[in-house]
């Protein structure tokens, strides 16, 4: 069974390139793996002991370690080896043969509640951890420390929980699709820095979504599909739980129209760290690594002023582009304002008719000069969205993250904000998923769906708090909602009251009406074999009025399937991060039932990830001495 220990998503590298003031004379290499059953350990930290040369092991468990021969030891060269969730390990190391070392390496598992490991070699274990880890920088072979709590300015927006709702007063409930998965990549790095995330970074649905489902993907004329299943909700055997899903066909990358990309890049003093700007380059030259001859890149860098790096360059033209990313330095202010609006005339410019004209925005969000505020920014993108050129939003660093800044102007851009915490996140976000990231398939994608109240007592939607719509906005063509790109999968999920059920849940009520009944006369064609109708409107992307898909949702449960328990699980792990009232009986136990009943083939390893990260939960929480209720 592979083991995708979380801490290689922080950042992994597999090989350390050499710069000018490093020349590697030795080269270490082998492979870590579990001392029970031989799986590859990624992520592992492996230094030579006593010095600051250390790699982290790919998702093969493999390394390959760069060190000049002068720091090694005269005799008795030691490595260390440390890994989330095994045990601290020390290995002689041979003599070195024409340069080369190769050390392979078995790891024995700890246990969780016995000890936490804390990230970054140099670091000391404890049971309660503090202060942030550190997190290494693979370019330059280095260990630097995470900024420390004090400094901390992130910003999330207030999230009030979505409560129940009678389908007497409330029959609709309506929202934007949203594809964005930053809250959850954003949740592990809190985790494997030993930290718990705050309430508001935990978005419900992102985390959901942040995992693929096994969807049919297209019903004959529509960009996508829609499917229900319905089950017992987990947390509380007597309420029903939908599962609501949409999914499109994955698009080939040379079938994706030609492509306008501007990078848009935050070279600011906040981004100098190694896990921004540093990490922003690594991740760029995997993107660069997919363009074609028939796509464009310019490059524009804001931070007192904005900047022109690299004007509009073909594609296949890779060594101009990467030596203009390689040689962007972190410094000065952040006029995020004037760098938007620099890359969307560069994009203007250059503007492809059909094809794909985005602006890539790499930033820790802070921005301070210029056109700073939310609304201004929200504006900003808002007037180019319409002008048919939108805005995918890649998140970097930590301490001065700004979240719900990015969030917005990435729902507004119609684009995407993805949380990039690793290398691992950077190649998911711009290669694996690339298609959907770049290619938008429908526009403004609304869902509403009517209860019936014969059926259900009361619902409630989970998650997608800042993506509610009024009733009436879903046939209104002029409101903007989410875009879905090539290959994307959206999950919804609601809970459900049953007519007749004994159920905790507030749920309320109104005073008598007078104009009108206080309970609903159900036709006879509603009756008790609908628990609900879905409705689904989108655009084809160039369109100005939607298409409608419908369907209705049956009354009957049955057993449910492995992606059904497996989102129940996550969403549970969501409620529980967020000390929601809702949770019922949720704690670890069952969300870790639930998650690996629903692991399925898992042939990305990220559901095992996942099951490694409530276990990790699990042990900063009892250091904490108990439940977790939020922070």
């Amino acid at each position: 069974m592979v083991r995708m220990l979380a801490i290689a998503l922080l950042l992994v590298v597999a090989s350390a390139p050499t710069s000018p003031r490093q020349v590697a004379d030795i080269v270490i290499t082998g492979r870590v793996t579990t001392a029970e059953g031989g799986s590859p350990v990624p992520g592992a930290v492996v230094a030579l002991a006593g010095t600051s040369w250390a790699v982290l092991t790919d998702h093969y468990g493999e390394f390959r370690l760069l060190v000049p021969e002068s720091v090694l030891p005269a005799r008795d060269a030691r490595l260390s080896i440390r890994a989330n969730a095994f045990a601290d390990t020390e290995v002689a190391l041979p003599p070195a043969r024409d340069g080369t070392v190769r050390v392979d390496v078995q790891l024995r598992q700890a246990s969780f509640l016995d000890e936490l490991m804390v990230v970054g070699y140099g670091a000391q274990r404890r049971a309660a951890p503090t202060a942030a880890a550190g997190v290494w920088s693979g370019a330059v072979n280095s260990y630097a420390p995470m900024p420390h709590a004090d400094w901390n300015t992130e910003a999330y927006a207030y999230i009030e929980e979505n409560g129940f709702r009678s389908p007497v007063t409330a029959p609709l409930s309506t929202f934007s699709i949203d594809v964005d998965r930053a809250s959850y990549s954003n949740v592990r790095r809190f985790l494997l820095e030993g930290r718990l995330p705050p309430v508001d970074a935990v978005r419900i649905e992102e985390m959901v979504n942040y995992f693929g489902y096994d969807y049919p993907t297209s019903v004959g004329e529509h960009r996508f599909a829609v499917t229900t299943e319905l089950g017992t909700a987990p947390w509380q055997p007597g309420h029903l739980l939908l599962r609501i899903g949409l999914a499109s066909e994955p698009v080939p990358m040379d079938a994706i129209p030609p492509g306008n990309l501007v990078f848009l890049i935050d070279v600011s003093g906040s981004m100098d760290a190694p896990n921004k700007l540093p990490l922003v380059k690594q991740s760029l030259r995997m993107l660069v690594d997919q363009l074609r001859p028939v796509d464009r890149v310019a490059i524009v860098v804001y931070a007192g002023t904005a900047g022109v790096v690299l004007p509009s360059t073909p594609g296949n033209d890779r060594r101009r582009i990467l030596d203009s990313i390689e040689s962007l330095q972190a410094g000065g202010s952040t006029a995020g304002g004037a760098g938007l609006l620099l890359a969307y005339g560069i994009a203007a410019e250059n503007h492809i008719p059909g094809g794909n004209n985005r602006v890539i925005l790499a930033t820790d969000g802070d921005f301070n000069v210029g056109a700073s505020s939310e609304s201004e920014l929200v504006r900003l993108v808002s007037d180019h969205r319409r002008q048919g050129t939108f805005l995918t939003v890649l998140g970097f660093g930590t301490g001065n993250l700004q979240d719900s800044r990015m969030q917005a102007i990435a729902q507004h851009g119609n684009g995407n904000y993805a949380y990039i915490d690793g290398l691992l996140e950077a190649r998911k976000v711009l290669v694996s998923e690339l298609g959907g990231t770049l290619l938008t398939v429908a526009q403004d994608v609304k869902l509403q769906v009517e209860f019936n109240p014969a059926v259900v007592r009361a619902y409630r939607l989970i998650g997608y708090e800042n993506r509610l719509l009024n009733p009436e906005d879903f046939s209104n063509d002029h409101v903007d909602a989410g875009e879905m790109g090539a290959g994307h999968v959206v999950t919804a999920l609601y809970e459900i009251v049953p007519v007749g059920a004994d159920s905790p849940a507030d749920i309320g009520g109104v005073d008598p009406l007078r104009y009108q009944p206080s309970s609903p006369n159900p036709l006879p064609s509603a009756g008790t074999g609908e628990v609900a109708f879905v409705r689904a409107r989108y655009k084809v992307p160039g369109e100005e009025e939607s298409r409608l898909l419908e369907l209705p949702v049956s009354s009957q449960s049955g057993a449910t399937s492995e992606d059904f328990r497996f989102a129940a699980g996550v969403a549970g792990f969501g409620m529980l991060l967020r000390g929601s009232e809702h949770r019922g009986s949720t704690d670890v136990d069952m969300i870790l039932d639930l998650a690996r009943a629903g692991r399925g083939r898992d042939e990305d390893g990220l559901r095992a990830e996942f099951i490694r990260l409530v276990e990790l939960y699990a042990a900063i929480a009892t250091s904490r001495g108990g439940h977790y209720e939020g922070e």
